[in-house]
């Protein structure tokens, strides 16, 4: 048997299993599996790769940097992707990400949203982002701190040809995934907090959170939208 071959069975039979957990973590949380959308947390992961996972049903892929959404892009551009842009977004490059981009999760600051909101209008377009949080207070992680949050997003509620649609954060990497459910419940009570405030082009309609490790976990906190690479793709994509 190829290698190819055993990576196509590889990566169909774990996207199933992550599908079927999905499904009984939203089943958990009240909703159906419908209401979780699964992206693909693709860096460093091959284009064949994502081909074999997007032939076997996925439909949306994030990435981390702009170079190498493009290039994949064009190896893929056959296929129907949603593609979303998870890593730390620089504004010299929120030309580019509009131009790649499905949706923008990681908006972090006022003046990379007032260039993604100039870079659209020029083109015409809309910008569908989500604003990051750093939720577990880690030096290492951008986001934008709990208490910065509805300030930012006052100020960005009024930039033309911007659509903020929720949240997105970085569960911490703890020993055991139950310990991450603080940081998953503590986006959920920002977004709540965020709808009372009735802000013009800000919805909280997603929460982006969960990975890996601790997707299931998310999803019981109400996550929307889960990042998954490793338990797709295996440890090196």
């Amino acid at each position: 048997m190829s290698s190819g071959l055993v990576n196509s069975v590889g990566i169909v039979d774990n996207l199933r299993r992550v599908q079927e957990r999905i499904a009984r973590a939203a089943e958990r949380s009240g909703r159906s599996a419908d209401a979780v959308t699964l992206i693909l947390a693709a860096k460093t992961v091959r284009p064949e790769r994502i081909r074999e996972a997007v032939e076997a049903g996925a439909r949306e892929v994030g990435e981390n940097y702009v170079q190498e959404a493009r290039l994949k892009r064009l190896a893929l551009e056959d296929l129907s992707i949603r593609w979303h842009m998870i890593g730390h977004l620089q504004r010299n490059k929120a030309k580019d990400a509009l131009a790649l981009f499905d949706m923008i999760q990681s908006l972090d600051n006022l003046r990379l949203a007032q260039e993604l909101s100039r870079r659209a209008q020029q083109a015409g377009q809309t910008v569908r982002a989500l604003v990051e949080v750093n939720t577990g207070l880690e030096e290492s992680k951008a986001g934008v701190l709990a208490q910065d949050l509805l300030p930012l997003l006052e100020q960005v509620s009024v930039l033309p040809n911007l659509s903020v649609e929720g949240l997105m954060t970085l569960g911490p990497l703890m020993p055991e995934p139950e310990q991450g459910r603080p940081a998953f419940v503590a986006l959920r009570e920002l977004a709540e907090q965020v709808l009372r405030a009735s802000l013009p082009n800000v919805t909280m309609g997603h929460l982006s959170m969960g990975m890996s490790a601790d997707f299931e976990i998310a999803i019981e906190e109400g996550s929307t939208m889960v990042r998954v690479g490793t338990a797709v793709f295996g440890p090196r994509g």
